[in-house]
C-alpha cells in the first residue's frame, strides 16, 4: 500500500531563515518530513552538524510518488524548490505556502497561503507557535531566532518590522541563546572574503540614472562562495550607493545577488528577467551556461529599463489651483485668499496665465487704499514657471536661487498646478527617509511619508475589495485621473482593524470615473449626484457573489475644497486637489489617503501627520478654526477618542472649550447635534463619553441643566446594565439603544423644559413621539407594575414599545417592577391563544363581537398558566360560552 507523506521544503541554497521556517513548520505539522531540495550555506551546514535541532532529509531520500501534501516555506518561486517543482501542479498534492517575500502573479499556487509583510518567515511561524501555545525548547527558540536575525541583518535592515522584534522578544523568553546566534550570524570577513570584496570593488561599474546610483560588480571563483549575500550587504554599507548588483561566476553558473535601498530600483523587477526571486529590496537568481560578461551586459541593459525616474513636477504638484481673473479687484482677491486659505493667487487673462499676486502685495495695496484697483496692476509677471514633466531638481534649484515660494505649473499657457516650498520640503524629507540607512534604534519607525502599504491592503482586505481597488486604479490611469482610497478604511487599516467603508476620491471628474468603473465591472448600480459631483456604486450578491455583503456601496467623490460663509453653517464645496480635499477633514487621523493608480498602487499619502497621531493615539484638529467652522467636530472628537481609546490633544481640548465660550453651538442645527449624539451612543461607552462631554461643557450646549452629575451617571450606568442584560437574552428584536440614552438626558431636565430639549435636538418625528411618550408615562407604568398578576402585567406593558419598557426597567430601583418587566419580556409577551377565528367558526360560533371576548378570555387564562394545549382551550371555550350556538 502506498504510504502518504507530508513534506516540508524550502528554497535551494538554504539559509537560516529556511532552516528556522522548516522547524516552525515541523511544529505545526509534526508528522511531516523536513527535506532540503539542494545544498545549504556553509554556516547552516556547520550549525546542523553541531546541534541537529530536528531530523532533515535530502531530496534523494524521498519517494515523490508518496507525497500528498507539500509545505513550502520561505519561497513562493517554483524555480527555487529544485526537484519538488515537478509536483507543484499535481492534482494529488496539496500545497501549503508560508513566505515573507511579496506575492507575485506567477507564484506557487497553494491551498493555504500565508504571506506576511515581515522581515523573516521565521517571524510568521513564531507568531503562530505563540498563538497556538505550542511548547518549544530553548534550542528550537534559538533556531527560530537565527532565522530572524539573519534575514533582518540582526534587526538592522529597513525591512525589519515591529513584529520581528516582538517575535525575538518572545523567543528570548523561551530561552533563545544569543551567544549561539552571534556565533553563526557572521559579521567579520575572512581573508578570502576580503580578497573577493576587493576584486568586486575593482571591477565595479557605476550606473547613474535619474539620480539613482547602482553599482554593478563581478568576480569569478572556482569553488563555491558561501554567504555571498553578506558581501552584498557589506558593499552597501561601505559605498554611498542606492543599490548593488553582484555577479559571481562559480561552479559553472553565474549567481546574481541584488540589494536596494530605494523604491526606484525594484530588485524583483530586475530578477524576473532571470527567473530569480525576492522582493523590491533584496533577491537573487542563478544562470547556467551563460558567460559572466554576457550576464553583465544583460544586467546593464535591464537596469536601464527598470530603474524608474525620480519624481517630476506633476507627481507632487497641487492641482487644480485657485486663480483670479485679470480684472478682479484687490479687495476681491483678498476675500478669495481668506476664503481658500492661500497666500498666492495666479492671475489669468482669458484663461491663460498672466502673473502672480501675493498676500503681502494685497495687504500693502489695501493699506494704501488701492482696494478697488485691478489685480493685474500689482501682479508679478516675471516669476519663474515650470511644466508638468520638468524634473524636481530643476524646480528646486530655481526656487532656491530666485527665492520664489510659489511656482505655477503651466501647460499650453494654462495654469494646471503649482509647486510650493512646502511641497519641495516634504518631497525632500521623503527622499531622505527612503535613502537613509535605518539604524537599529529606528527599526520601529517606518517613514510616515512615501510608505507603500500595498501588501497590507492585500493582507487585510477581502480579495473582492483588493480587485476592486486595482480596477479603480486602472480606470483612473485610462482617464488620466489620480485615484485615492481615503477615510476610515485607511485609518483603520493602519490601526489593525478592518473597515469596509470604501471611499474613493478622484483628482478629475468623479462621476465620469464612477461611470467608467461601473461599465468595467458590469452589473453595478450607479447613483450620481451632479450637484456635489459624487457617485455611489452599489454591488449586489446576485451579480457579484464575492462582495462582502449584499448592496455593498463604494462612494466616489471628486477632490474638493470647502469654505464656510459663517460659523456653524454648512460648507460651500468646490473642486480642488487631494491635498485640499484632505485638509477639509476633521482630524489628522482621517486625512490619510492611499494612491490607487497602477504605477504607485498602495503609496500612502500623509500630509498632516495622521500616522504619527495614530501611533501616539491622539485626536488632533488640522487648524485653529476647525470648531468655529463646524462645532459638531467637538462631539466627534469625543466619539473617536472613546471609540479608539485615544486621547484628545491639549491644544484641541483648548479649542473645544473656546468654542463653547464663544456660544458657537447655539448656531448649530438640532439635526446635526442629534446625529452626533446618536453615533456617540451607538459606538462608544456612553458613561465615559458623557463624562468627557460634560468636562468640555458640551452637554450644557443641549440644555443648561444637563450635566454629568451623580444622578445622570447612575441612570446611564443602569441603562447600560439593562441593555447588557437584554442582549444576553439573545432575542431577535433589536433595540434603539441611543434613544434610551437620549431619554436619560431629557428626563433629568425640569419637566417644563423637556419640550425645549426635544425641539433643540430636532429628533425625527417617530422617535420624538416615542421619547415623549416614554418620559411622560414612566411614573404611571412604575406605579401600576407593583403586582404579581400576569394578566395585569401584560395589560400594562403590551401597548408600549420595547425601548419604553427597557427604559422603565433601567430607571426603576424597585425589584418588583424589574421582576415584572423581566417576566413580561421573557415569557408573557410571547403568549398567544392557539385557537384562531377560523377555529371558532369550525366549532360553530358565528363571527362577531363574541370573538374578541372569547380570544381575550383565552389569552388571560393562558397568561395565568391554566391552558396548556389547544384541546384545553376548546374545552375552556365550550365550558365558558356554552354549546348553544344559535
Amino acid at each position: 500500500m502506498t504510504r502518504q507523506m507530508d513534506v516540508i521544503v524550502c528554497h535551494l541554497n538554504a539559509d537560516f531563515d529556511c532552516i528556522s521556517s522548516m522547524l516552525g513548520a515541523k511544529k505545526l505539522y509534526p508528522d511531516a518530513v523536513a527535506v532540503l531540495p539542494g545544498s545549504e550555506e556553509k554556516k547552516v551546514r556547520e550549525f546542523l552538524q553541531n546541534f541537529q535541532p530536528f531530523d532533515i532529509k535530502r531530496a534523494s531520500e524521498i519517494d515523490f510518488e508518496n507525497i500528498t501534501r507539500l509545505i513550502v516555506v520561505d519561497t513562493s518561486n517554483a524555480a527555487r524548490v529544485g526537484p519538488f517543482s515537478k509536483i507543484l501542479n499535481s492534482d494529488k498534492v496539496k500545497i501549503h505556502l508560508y513566505d515573507h517575500h511579496p506575492s507575485t502573479e506567477d507564484r506557487i499556487r497553494a491551498e493555504l497561503e500565508i504571506i506576511e509583510d515581515v522581515g523573516a518567515t521565521a517571524t510568521i511561524f513564531t507568531e503562530i507557535i505563540k498563538k497556538k501555545r505550542i511548547p518549544i525548547t530553548p534550542l528550537e527558540a534559538t533556531v527560530l531566532c537565527l532565522g530572524i536575525y539573519e534575514e533582518t541583518g540582526s534587526l538592522r535592515f529597513p525591512t525589519t518590522t515591529e513584529r520581528d522584534l516582538m517575535a525575538v522578544a518572545y523567543l528570548l523568553r523561551r530561552g533563545a541563546n544569543l551567544n549561539i546566534v552571534s556565533d553563526y550570524i557572521k559579521i567579520e570577513l575572512s581573508k578570502d572574503e576580503l580578497e573577493l570584496l576587493n576584486e568586486l570593488l575593482s571591477s565595479s561599474v557605476d550606473i547613474l540614472q535619474y539620480g539613482i546610483k547602482i553599482k554593478v560588480v563581478k568576480a569569478s571563483r572556482r569553488e563555491y562562495v558561501v554567504d555571498a549575500a553578506a558581501l552584498a550587504h557589506r558593499l552597501m554599507d561601505i559605498e554611498d550607493i542606492d543599490g548593488v548588483v553582484m555577479l559571481l561566476e562559480m561552479e559553472g553558473k553565474v549567481v546574481i545577488i541584488c540589494r536596494s535601498r530605494v523604491p526606484e530600483f525594484d530588485v524583483s523587477r530586475l530578477l524576473e528577467k532571470f527567473d530569480g526571486g525576492g522582493h523590491p529590496a533584496a533577491g537573487s537568481a542563478s544562470l547556467k551556461g551563460i558567460p559572466l560578461e554576457i550576464v553583465e551586459e544583460m544586467v546593464l541593459e535591464r537596469l536601464k529599463k527598470i530603474i524608474r525616474p525620480q519624481k517630476v513636477v506633476k507627481d507632487i504638484m497641487t492641482s487644480p489651483v485657485i486663480t483670479t481673473e485679470y480684472n478682479t479687484t484687490i479687495k476681491e482677491a483678498e476675500v478669495l485668499m481668506t476664503r481658500y486659505g492661500v497666500n498666492v493667487l495666479p492671475v489669468v487673462r482669458a484663461g491663460s496665465y498672466y502673473g502672480l499676486l501675493s498676500r503681502e502685495v494685497v495687504e500693502k495695496a489695501l493699506l494704501h487704499g488701492f482696494g478697488k484697483s485691478r489685480v493685474h496692476e500689482f501682479a508679478t509677471t516675471d516669476a519663474e514657471t515650470t511644466s508638468p514633466d520638468a524634473p524636481l531638481e530643476e524646480v528646486e534649484r530655481i526656487m532656491v536661487e530666485h527665492n520664489q515660494r510659489f511656482m505655477p505649473v503651466i501647460e499650453k499657457g494654462k495654469v494646471v498646478g503649482c509647486i510650493t516650498r512646502t511641497d519641495l520640503l516634504r518631497n525632500l524629507y521623503e527622499e531622505t527617509l527612503r535613502r537613509k540607512r535605518i539604524e537599529e534604534t529606528e527599526v520601529l519607525e517606518k517613514p510616515s511619508i512615501g510608505r507603500n502599504i500595498a501588501n497590507l491592503i492585500r493582507e487585510r482586505f477581502p480579495k473582492f475589495i483588493v480587485q476592486l481597488l486595482n480596477e479603480a486604479g486602472s480606470v483612473a490611469d485610462t482617464l488620466g485621473y489620480r485615484a485615492y482610497l481615503v477615510g476610515g478604511s485607511v485609518r483603520d487599516l493602519l490601526r489593525g482593524e478592518q473597515n469596509l467603508d470604501i471611499d474613493i476620491v478622484i483628482e478629475g471628474d468623479g462621476i465620469n470615473f464612477a461611470t467608467a468603473l461601473s461599465k468595467r465591472l458590469q452589473n453595478v448600480k450607479l447613483v450620481t449626484h451632479r450637484r456635489f459631483n459624487t457617485a455611489k456604486l452599489i454591488f449586489s450578491k446576485e451579480f457579484h457573489p464575492h462582495v462582502p455583503f449584499d448592496n455593498f456601496i463604494v462612494d466616489v467623490a471628486t477632490a474638493r475644497t470647502e469654505y464656510y460663509e459663517r460659523p456653524a453653517s454648512l460648507p460651500r464645496v468646490e473642486t480642488s486637489s487631494i491635498k485640499k480635499d484632505l485638509y477639509r477633514r476633521d482630524f489628522t487621523i482621517n486625512t490619510l489617503a492611499v494612491k490607487l493608480n497602477s504605477d504607485e498602487f498602495g503609496l500612502l499619502i500623509d500630509y498632516f501627520g495622521g500616522q504619527r497621531d495614530i501611533k501616539e493615539k491622539m485626536i488632533r484638529v488640522l487648524h485653529n478654526l476647525s470648531f468655529v467652522e463646524d462645532p459638531t467636530r467637538a462631539f466627534r472628537a469625543v466619539r473617536f477618542a472613546e471609540r479608539f481609546n485615544f486621547h484628545i490633544s491639549r491644544h484641541t481640548e483648548k479649542l473645544i472649550k473656546s468654542a463653547v465660550k464663544l456660544n458657537l453651538f447655539e448656531k448649530l442645527s438640532g439635526t446635526r447635534l442629534y446625529d452626533e449624539l446618536v453615533l456617540i451612543f451607538r459606538e462608544t461607552d456612553p458613561i465615559e463619553s458623557l463624562r468627557r462631554l460634560g468636562h468640555y461643557g458640551l452637554l450644557s450646549t443641549i440644555h443648561p441643566e444637563i450635566r454629568m452629575n451623580k444622578r445622570l451617571q447612575t441612570l446611564v450606568r443602569s441603562i447600560k446594565d439593562t441593555l447588557t442584560w437584554y442582549n444576553l437574552l439573545f432575542l431577535e428584536e433589536p433595540v434603539q439603544k441611543e434613544l434610551l440614552y437620549i431619554m436619560a438626558l431629557i428626563i433629568i431636565v425640569p419637566e417644563v423644559d423637556r419640550e425645549k430639549v426635544l425641539q433643540r435636538l430636532s429628533i425625527p418625528p417617530r422617535q420624538a413621539r416615542l421619547v415623549h411618550e416614554t418620559i411622560s408615562k414612566v411614573p404611571y407604568i412604575k406605579t401600576r407594575l407593583k403586582t404579581d398578576d400576569p394578566v395585569e402585567i401584560y395589560n400594562i406593558l403590551q401597548p408600549y414599545q420595547l425601548e419604553t419598557i427597557l427604559f422603565v426597567m433601567a430607571i426603576s430601583d424597585d425589584r418588583d417592577v424589574q421582576k415584572s418587566i423581566s417576566r413580561y419580556l421573557l415569557e408573557l409577551r410571547h403568549i398567544k391563544p392557539l385557537l384562531k377565528g377560523k377555529d371558532l367558526i369550525e366549532m360553530g360560533y358565528k363571527p362577531g363581537p363574541i370573538f374578541s371576548k372569547i380570544l381575550r378570555s383565552l389569552l388571560e387564562e393562558k397568561l395565568r398558566g391554566r391552558l396548556r394545549n389547544i384541546e384545553e382551550e376548546r374545552r375552556f371555550v365550550l365550558d365558558r360560552y356554552g354549546r348553544d350556538l344559535s
